[in-house]
């Protein structure tokens, strides 16, 4: 599933993104500050998504 990520500032957000991803579970993602693009390759709970995402302090929306 793909999802927009708005509020990031470099890449370092990205990686940051994609550690906190990693501590709650979902291991298989890929986060692009130039591309403003979360993917995640494996089935995981949206709402869980939204919610790490949020708060890490960016927005986010299905795409």
């Amino acid at each position: 599933m793909k999802y927009k990520i708005t509020g990031m500032d470099c890449d370092s957000c990205a990686t940051l993104l994609e550690l906190d991803l990693e501590d709650a579970g979902i291991k298989n993602c890929k986060c692009s500050y130039q591309a403003n693009i979360l993917e995640v390759y494996e089935e995981h709970d949206t709402k869980t998504i939204v919610e790490i995402v949020k708060k890490a302090g960016y927005s986010i929306e299905i795409i």
